[in-house]
This record gives C-alpha cells, structure tokens and sequence, in this order.
C-alpha cells in the first residue's frame, strides 16, 4: 500500500512539473509562475531545481546534436543600430576577441551603436555579441556597453519581490516623472526571488530585504558612480542611492571568481553551476561604464567569462531563465506620445509592459542624465 501511494505520488509530482515544461517555450512567464506558485508550494524546492536541471541540460543536449552552422536566435540588439562614427566617445569600442576554434559569425565582437531618440548626434551605448563556449556555438551573449556619465541607473522594487514578504511591496514600475521627462532609455532584470537565496536590496532609504555577507552586490551611489563588491559586512558608506545583491560574484578585481565546474554555490534554483540556461549579468569596466550581458544556454563561469571579455572589472549574475532575462529599449512616439519598446534578443521575453505598469519582481531602468 505505501509502494503504491509513493508511485502515485511520483506520478503525480511528475504530471504537475511536466505541464511548465510543456508550455516553457511558448509562454515562459506562465512556466515560471505555474513552477513558483504551484509546483514549488507541492513538491518543494529541491524537486523543482532537480527536473529543472534535467530539463535545461536536456534541452541543452539536444541543441548541440541538432546544430548544424545556422544560429537559433539573432545575436545583435534588435534596436537600430549603426557604424560607431564619433572617435571621442568614452565607450571602449576595441573589438573583442573571437573563439579560435569556430569560424567568426559576421558582426561578432564588432561594437554597434545603439541609435536612441535622446542622443542623436552620440554614443552612449554600444552592443555587440560573442560566443563564450567552445563547446556550444549556438550559445550567444549579447552585450550592451553604457556611458554611465551620459546614462544613471536607477532600481524599482517588485509589488512582491524581494521585499513583499517584509512588509515592503515596491510600486513595480518606472516613474511616472521619468517617464514623462522622456530620458528613459531602457530597463533590465534585476535579482532572483527572495527564497532563492535571501539576497538583500535597499532603495531609497528602505531596506525591502537584509543584506547578506559573502555575496555580490552592486552600489549605486548618490554620485553617479557604480560599484559591484563582495559584501562581506563592510561599512558602505553615507551617500548611497540603492543596493542590490545576488549570488556569488562573478568577478572581483579582474580576477574570476567561478573556475570550478563543481561549484555549488547558489547560483539560482540549480544544483551545481553546470546548469546551462538564459542567464544575465552586469559589470563595471574600468572606466566607470556599465555591461550588461545576457544569452542562453550558459553557466555562470561562461557568463562571468563574457562580462571579462568585455572589459568588466568587477561582475555579478543578475536573474536566469527564459522568463526573467529581460532587457527592453524604450523609444516614445513623438505623435502619440506613448512608449514603444523591444527586446535586446530575439528570443528574449518581452517584458515591456511590466516595467511601465506594475512587475512583480524589482528590476533597473536606464535614463538620461
């Protein structure tokens, strides 16, 4: 009788986990929530990390069966872009290196500006893209490089994450005055789910959860300036604008933090850190200017090694999974005057709406000075 009530159980788990995993690639963000809300609640977290990975590294499988020379997705910013023409620029514009042992895809490691609506005649972005897996060449990084003295950074809180179960739900949404102002420029992910991982943010004078020592976190300053630290309980100081942490870092003084294939840090909702998925992450170079990466099919020693590539200094993961890898451009129609947006890849989920009316986790918005 107990046999027979632990195979039905089984079964059941496993017909509950199946259904996200049906539906992940036509509807992702309802995967995640079906997965967060429903199969989490029922079966526990280390179930869902255990199929999550099987079904990731699966996936991930059969890609490197079936490649064959064409690419899945397009690499290059599905913004405008153009030719870099101003030689003044303060973006580092020296093409990256490419792998040696794949044929170089037309347009990889070539910077691209980004072409924005509120710097006609400059370039404060730039994007370009490389593959940072010899053993995947279907795995794409898009890079965006940002002029953090032309460019602020700003956060939002979640209306539930991180600091929902604290008492502290955020307004989930890009000011309204910034909004306006029309100097928004675009928005990205921010950090995991605050039960994986209990990783801290503070934003405007309100710790929406505690730091966490021993984690990477990133510190805007009321300055301008942008620091990634491994926060070890130091004083941060006065002049604080927010702080957001998540995970292990990535890079800490131009050195890598991640070589070990058998890591098991927390990386997010995997066992090891040789679960290959959509990840993203952020890095300061040193100049001062802003990287976001993103892509599929990565770990985070292959992430970390395309943020180094870039040029990043100091570097984090940000979120990870097909819903939550999340970066949209923002261009406002002069005769409507309402926001129109796209992703940064082509299979990127979209999640424009929710950065202008209400997201459930917090997330970062790029603005004109």
């Amino acid at each position: 009788m107990r046999r027979s009530l632990i195979i039905l159980i089984s079964v059941v788990v496993l017909i509950t986990f199946a259904s996200p995993i049906v539906i992940i690639s036509a509807n992702p963000q309802l995967a995640s929530d079906i997965a967060d809300n429903i199969v989490r609640p029922l079966i526990g977290d280390t179930a869902v990390i255990y199929f999550e990975k099987i079904f990731f590294n699966t996936s991930d499988t059969i890609k490197r069966i079936t490649y064959h020379g064409t690419l899945p997705i397009s690499a290059i910013s599905q913004r405008d872009v153009s030719d870099i023409n101003n030689t003044n620029t303060r973006l580092n514009l020296t093409p990256l290196p490419t792998p040696a042992n794949m044929p170089t895809l037309e347009g990889e490691g070539i910077w691209k500006k980004v072409i924005l609506n509120q710097f006609p005649n400059e370039e404060p972005v730039a994007t370009t893209f490389i593959r940072p897996d010899s053993d995947r060449p279907y795995a794409l990084v898009t890079i965006i490089q940002m002029d953090m003295q032309q460019l602020s950074l700003g956060i939002v809180a979640g209306i539930k994450e991180p600091g929902g179960s604290f008492g502290h739900p955020g307004t989930g949404r890009i000011p309204q005055n910034t909004i306006q102002s029309d100097n928004v420029i675009g928005a990205f992910d921010g950090g995991f789910l605050y039960n994986d991982g209990q990783y801290g943010m503070i934003a405007d004078g309100i710790t929406y959860a505690p730091l966490k020592q021993n984690t990477a976190t990133l510190i805007a300053r009321t300055t301008g300036e942008l620091d990634i630290i491994n926060y070890t309980g130091q004083d941060l100081g006065q002049n604080i604008s927010f702080v957001r942490q998540n995970c292990p870092i990535l890079i800490e003084n131009g050195n890598l933090a991640v070589t070990d294939p058998k890591n098991k840090a927390q990386w997010g909702r995997t066992l090891t850190s040789q679960t290959y998925t959509w990840r993203s992450g952020i890095g300061i170079t040193s100049t001062g200017n802003l990287l976001y990466t993103g892509g599929n099919n990565l770990t985070p020693a292959t992430l970390a090694y395309a943020l180094k590539t870039a040029g990043a200094v100091n570097a984090m993961q940000l979120d990870i999974n097909p819903a939550w890898v999340s970066f949209n451009f923002f261009t406002k129609d002069p005769t409507t005057r309402t926001l129109t947006s796209i992703p940064f890849m082509k299979d990127a989920h979209d999640r424009s709406k929710q950065y202008i009316h209400g997201h459930s986790k917090d997330f970062f918005y790029l603005y004109k000075k």
